[in-house]
């Protein structure tokens, strides 16, 4: 199938193979023919003729095949039809059989002419829908690349926003309620004798502190200042402490000692990977155990978040691992390993559903990592 497709392609663009490749059908025809002598000889050279004027008509065109129809009428006579060795037609029988050969060999290009001139049409087609096809596949690439960079952006100012109102916070309503506090305290000291009055006041002074709490951790869950002055691995230790007082999971770091630090956007996006695990293993999973694995290996960073849970449904994985996500979370995870030349992986069964991130680690990123630190 490989090579009639080869040489039809050929044929149509090369006027001079179809010349050749009907004369050597021809030749082939004649020669066999003579092989096997006379009278056996010119019955097979007849079949052989007329496959040769078959293959020209189907494949070489109309001008090879009526010069192979000619020659052939020439080589029959001189070879085959008697006188042999002459082109004298002594009888009408003779004639008569030229003339039916001819009409036939005519019928013959006729049909595959129409044949070839349907098969050039339907290529033609053929290859204005392959062009069609890569011009739209170009178009969905294009428009696939600046989705991915609008959601990368739309990330990176989410992060810097979170930043900014964990900031704000801290500096302004937290220092605000920290003078707040003070104050109460020296008024709660001046009226101690007023029971009643002292009563309220530390009524007031607990609902402060307790704001004051509130606060804060509103503030370190939207951006943790530890993320950006002492790493990912403390970040991760002191978020993890506080999931485990909240959610009563109990959570088991697996992080090397001496895991250092790494560019920004990195460390961010790792934190939010983990926050995002184990906000759904909350919702979701129904395990009361969770674990964390990170490590570096193989000039790479890899993260796992696994789970004791019920796990997925089989057909949200399927969608999960398809790319069809139905929900923002997974989705966001995957968008910001894709942003950092990373990928992320979920598996899920019946004893709990694992979550598994890498990030490739650059000599540039090292750099990065070691002005942070310093």
């Amino acid at each position: 199938m490989a090579a009639h497709t080869s040489f039809s392609a050929l044929a149509r663009s090369n006027a001079l193979v179809r010349y050749m490749a009907a004369l050597l059908a021809l030749v082939v025809a004649v020669a066999i023919g003579r092989a096997f002598g006379p009278p056996m000889g010119g019955l097979v050279a007849y079949a052989l003729v007329f496959m040769a004027l078959a293959f020209s008509a189907w494949y070489c065109g109309i001008g090879p095949s009526a010069l192979v129809t000619v020659l052939a009428l020439a080589a029959l006579k001189f070879w085959f039809i008697p006188p042999v060795q002459a082109f004298r037609i002594p009888t009408p029988a003779s004639i008569s059989g030229m003339l039916a050969l001819i009409v036939i060999s005519a019928a013959m290009i006729a049909m595959g002419e129409t044949r070839r001139r349907e098969n050039e049409a339907l290529h033609r087609a053929h290859g204005e829908l392959e062009d069609r096809v890569r011009e739209r596949t170009a178009e969905l690439d294009t428009a696939n690349h600046g989705l991915r960079e609008l959601t990368a952006r739309l990330m990176q100012l989410q992060d810097e926003e979170r930043r900014r109102i964990a900031r704000e916070l801290h500096d302004s309503v937290g220092q605000t309620l920290a003078a707040l506090t003070m104050n109460l305290t020296a008024v709660s000291a001046e009226i101690n004798r007023l029971s009643q009055t002292a009563k309220t006041v530390s009524d007031s002074l607990a609902l402060t502190e307790e704001m004051h709490r509130e606060v804060r951790t509103v503030s370190y869950l939207l951006h943790p200042p530890l993320l950006d002055e002492s790493g990912l691995a403390s970040a991760l230790r002191w978020y993890a402490e506080g999931y485990s007082e909240r959610s009563k999971i109990r959570v088991d770091l697996d992080i090397p000692d001496h895991f250092g630090r790494l560019p920004r956007e990195m460390e961010t996006a790792l934190f939010r990977t983990v926050q995002e695990c184990l906000t759904n293993i909350h919702r979701h999973s129904g395990s009361l155990v969770a674990t964390i694995h990170l490590a570096r290996a193989n000039d790479e960073i890899r993260l796992r978040v696994e789970d004791r849970g019920t796990g997925m449904a089989r057909e949200k994985l399927v969608e999960v691992r398809s790319g069809g996500t139905p929900g923002v979370g997974i989705r966001g995870m995957r968008e910001r390993m894709h942003q950092l030349g990373g990928s992320l992986a979920v598996q899920s069964g019946e004893r709990g559903t694992t979550v598994e991130a890498s990030i490739p680690v650059t000599q540039s990123s090292e750099l990065v990592a070691s002005a942070i630190a310093s």
